[in-house]
């Protein structure tokens, strides 16, 4: 029974394995628990109003209705849960179709245990993330879209920024959580949460995983 200070969190995916690894694994916090558990995406839009989670762990090809569908769906319902994209492809067409879907999170399934539930508890935290790994598919999508408009557009928004908003902003897109961007900038965790806060403001990011985006788009993480 999860206590109230607990992270509430549904796992959705549809491996029976994976899905029952997942649980294992984040239940041995003490400051997590999985209240709920779907196998495609129409079951996680129930789960979602039945069991009212804080995080969703959303795998990205699922039947009935794939997790970029059930993603999007989730994150325009009133007071959404954060929801962090799982795969195991490390491909950037899922990055970005997750992202854009309003994940808050994109994770790789074979990420260590101990990181998992870090990363549940950034999410839930307020910050966004992206896998260290998972960026060098931001990198590839960046190649594969630096002739179209969307290029254009992050690096005109980029643009807004100043050289220290800019350094930072490309240090969120490699995955650095508040706490490391701090120390590579020699300055406050609350003075690196102001300069994101005013970052998403002038990019008009949602929030820090599409400021990852905007990065990996504008070829600023090559």
């Amino acid at each position: 029974m999860p206590s109230d200070q607990s992270i509430r969190v549904l796992v959705v995916d549809d491996d029976h394995l994976v899905c029952t690894g997942l649980t294992h694994i984040l239940s041995t916090a003490d400051d997590i628990a999985v209240v709920g558990s779907a196998a495609n995406g129409a079951e996680a839009l129930e789960s979602v109003m039945r069991h009212f989670p804080d995080v969703v762990l959303m795998d990205i090809q699922m039947p009935v209705m794939d997790g970029i569908e059930a993603t999007r769906r989730i994150t325009n319902m009133p007071r959404p849960p954060q929801v962090v994209a799982l795969t195991s492809f490390d491909a950037e067409d899922y990055v970005f179709r997750a992202l854009e879907a309003g994940a808050a999170g994109y994770i790789l399934k074979d990420i260590a245990p101990d990181d998992l539930k870090e990363a549940v508890r950034t999410i839930h935290g307020g910050d966004g993330f992206v896998s260290p790994r998972a960026t060098t598919g931001l990198i590839r999508a960046h190649r594969v879209a630096q002739t179209s408009t969307r290029r254009f557009d992050a690096v005109e928004r980029l643009s807004l920024l100043t050289a220290r908003e800019r350094e930072m902003a490309i240090l969120v897109a490699q995955g650095m959580s508040t706490r490391d961007i701090a120390e590579a900038t020699y300055a406050s965790e609350a003075t690196v949460k102001t300069h994101l806060g005013r970052i998403m403001t002038r990019t008009d990011a949602p929030n820090r995983v599409g400021v990852a985006v905007l990065v990996a788009l504008a070829g600023l993480l090559d």
